[in-house]
């Protein structure tokens, strides 16, 4: 009679190796725990830690180029990061430009082509203009500079009007600012196409810094609504203020 003896899992098979992480933070972390308890126990047991001397010259390598790795990511995220808002900041820029030159009586759609800006499309509805104009307050508190607050005229809201609401009118990309220097006590000029451009404001505030030699001389300021098409609204009236010293 055959007489089968018996063996236990442990016996008969062996036991799996823990499996190494493959992330490679995880890796990293367990590499070197693994590196410092094998070198424990080898001290432990009196064994010769030349054993060790290519392990730990590959860990050592490996620590390095993870580091660099981790490093060169980063440097990466932030590369991105201000290309992105660079990115955002020229459009910002970008937006208000296309928005003078489009409404600009001399365009012409070769120019737009040239620029590589919105041909208008004169077989649809045409985009109307903005038919309010702006409120203009000048805050001339600073040295060679003023601040301007542009408000809508624009209908009453109840009881409360649209210009203490900050609103610009519906539709509209921002505001047009435009100055012209005149001498003390000189009358402003009376045709726009005397007047400077300065920039396109999206919001309901404007800063304008002069140069030192025209501290003294008086400031006059005329505002329009742009529309997101480029199409200019009404003037408003001349706002004009002196340039402090």
């Amino acid at each position: 009679m055959r007489i089968r003896t018996s063996r236990t899992h442990a016996e008969t098979f062996a036991m799996p190796e823990q499996r190494i992480p493959r992330a490679d933070g995880n890796f990293s972390s367990y590499a070197n725990h693994y590196y410092g308890a094998v070198e424990k126990f080898y001290s432990v047991q009196r064994l010769d830690p030349d054993g060790l001397t290519d392990l730990k010259k590959a860990l050592d390598a490996w620590n390095e180029a993870y580091s660099k790795h981790i490093a060169a990511r980063n440097a990466a995220e932030g590369a991105r990061q201000a290309k992105d808002a660079s990115k955002r900041a020229l459009e910002t820029e970008i937006r208000p430009v296309t928005a003078f030159v489009q409404g600009f009586p001399k365009t012409t759609d070769a120019d737009r082509a040239t620029i590589g800006i919105t041909i208008k499309d004169t077989g649809g509805t045409p985009v109307p203009r903005p038919a309010s104009r702006p409120l203009v307050s000048i805050d001339t508190g600073n040295r060679l500079t003023h601040r301007l607050r542009i408000l809508d005229e624009g209908a009453t809201h109840g009881s409360e009007s649209r210009a203490t609401r900050r609103a610009r009118p519906k539709g509209t990309l921002g505001a047009e600012v435009y100055v012209a220097l005149v001498e003390p006590n000189a009358a402003p000029p009376a045709d726009p196409a005397a007047y400077k451009f300065i920039r396109t404001v999206t919001r309901d505030r404007a800063e304008v810094s002069f140069q030192s030699e025209q501290g003294g001389k008086t400031a006059a300021y005329l505002v329009r609504w742009v529309s997101a098409t480029g199409e200019p609204g009404p003037w408003s009236e001349t706002a004009q203020a002196t340039v402090a010293a």
